[in-house]
């Protein structure tokens, strides 16, 4: 009973997503588009890098929105209503507005792009535009909706809201008294003043609103290494896909191993002399002048396959010579198909020609 227990336990344990995601699931999370990604990053960019650029040209929009103004209350509003006078005043309002709104509007396209690319770099996928149809499904939509993550994004636009709502009373309860003179001063000095005190909130908004963002980042990457967690279960099944079953690969190398043995003795009625240890190795050595430079080992094997290699020598009637010496450093420095080393030359030519004059033949 006890040992049910603990198995069942350590069954329940190797389910649980415990382990740190593998890259290759991180992979192909990426490819699905699923990244740890702060949506807060590129707002708060896009925010204080357009109020930087409004307070660095602050000159140019001056004069091209004071002349915008001063064209429409001076000029068109003079001018009779017809037809062509209308489509002038509206290529011309259109001019102006374009020249004061197309470069806070480049400015907020290449940060929107450098915000997520300092993220997650550059990614290019269509995975998330797919349709599936679970998600129509309404149970998990409610689970979505009331689940734990929209209470989380619920709760840090309401202390996004509660940061921006104090500090923007309390900045705006600061110039209260300038507040108060605006309707006794000039309308110059009323835009400049609010103007200035706009882009003067624009930049401390976009600080904070970084900070926030920051945080927020570091959240999103945590919900998003818990949410790619793994069992270890899944560890050793992605384990066997990549790499393939253990167990398989070895029947696969004990197949190859047989039929490369199988090889090797079809090779060894070729052979002139088999050396032997006697018992521990046996290497099959064949030399043929009118192509061969060098003798060469054409079979070799330790323990069991040599009793083999013997054992088919033996069959065909191949010498079998005793030389633990010259058997055990063949055996260890040269492989099956390589001709001998020149220092081995002397010991295995004095071999082979014992072995020829048993034979009463001359090579």
């Amino acid at each position: 009973m006890q040992r049910f227990r603990h198995r069942l336990n350590l069954q329940l344990f190797s389910g649980e997503k415990t382990e740190p995601a593998t890259p290759k699931k991180k992979q192909e999370s990426r490819k699905k588009g699923q990244v740890a990604k702060s949506q807060e990053i590129p707002s708060a960019l896009i925010l204080l890098f357009s109020f930087m650029f409004l307070n660095l040209f602050s000159g140019f929009y001056k004069e091209n929105v004071y002349r915008l103004f001063t064209v429409t209350f001076q000029d068109y509003i003079l001018m009779p209503v017809t037809p062509e006078n209308v489509r002038v005043i509206f290529m011309n309002m259109a001019y102006h507005a374009m020249i004061v709104l197309a470069p806070l509007m480049l400015v907020g396209m290449v940060f929107a792009v450098l915000g997520n690319y300092v993220q997650i770099g550059f990614l290019l996928t269509g995975e998330p535009l797919i349709m599936k149809f679970s998600k129509l499904n309404p149970i998990e939509g409610f689970k979505k909706i009331f689940g734990m993550r929209s209470l989380v994004e619920f709760l840090k636009s309401c202390l996004k809201m509660s940061i921006i709502g104090i500090f923007t009373f309390t900045s705006l309860w600061k110039e209260k008294e300038q507040l108060m003179k605006l309707g006794h001063v000039p309308l110059p000095d009323i835009l400049s003043f609010t103007a200035s005190l706009t882009v003067k909130l624009g930049l401390q908004f976009g600080f904070i609103m970084l900070i926030l963002a920051f945080f927020d980042y570091l959240y999103q990457r945590y919900e998003y290494e818990k949410n790619l967690r793994m069992s270890k279960q899944d560890i050793k099944d992605e384990y066997k896909k990549t790499e393939g079953d253990p167990l398989i690969k070895g029947k696969i190398r004990e197949k190859q191993r047989r039929m490369a043995i199988q090889r090797m003795m079809q090779e060894i009625p070729k052979a002139d002399v088999i050396i032997t240890n006697p018992t521990h190795f046996a290497i099959a050595i064949q030399y043929d002048a009118s192509k061969m430079e060098a003798p060469t080992v054409i079979a070799k094997g330790m323990d069991y396959i040599a009793l083999k290699i013997r054992s088919v020598a033996k069959e065909h009637g191949i010498i079998t010579m005793e030389n633990k010496p010259l058997a055990r450093a063949l055996y260890d420095q040269v492989e099956i198909g390589e001709a001998i080393p020149g220092d081995m030359f002397q010991a295995v030519a004095e071999v082979l020609a014992y072995v020829y004059k048993l034979k009463g033949k001359v090579k």
